[in-house]
């Protein structure tokens, strides 16, 4: 899957860009299901975890305040050590994540 495939599925908006000019980029999406919405980033392989997670709620959710209330998942895992950068969580180039609430109810 190349990321430019990534970056086209059900997507809003440019892509949040989380690094600095010049700087090495992961293109990946992040998708909130709790809203129906998908955000493309790109990013540092150096960035935090929680620090794309707190970007990506706000830009779909706008104005989370308890990002602690919202867990990261990678491949069906959830990532428990969010201050790790994206690099060591294993995330690449068109990977995505999901991002959904510690809390979340089934449905019946």
């Amino acid at each position: 899957m190349s990321a430019a495939f990534v970056q086209q599925l059900r997507v809003r908006g440019e892509p949040l860009r989380l690094a600095k000019q010049g700087d090495d980029l992961v293109s990946l999406r992040v998708e909130v299901p709790e809203v129906w919405d998908t955000v493309p980033v790109e990013a540092s392989p150096d960035e935090p975890v929680r620090v794309v997670k707190i970007h990506a709620l706000d830009h779909l959710q706008g104005g989370v305040r308890a990002h602690e209330e919202y867990v990261v998942k990678f491949r069906g895992i959830e990532i428990l050590d969010e201050s790790a950068s994206l690099l060591e969580a294993g995330v690449r180039d068109g990977s995505t994540l999901l991002i959904t609430s510690r809390r979340r109810r089934p449905v019946r």
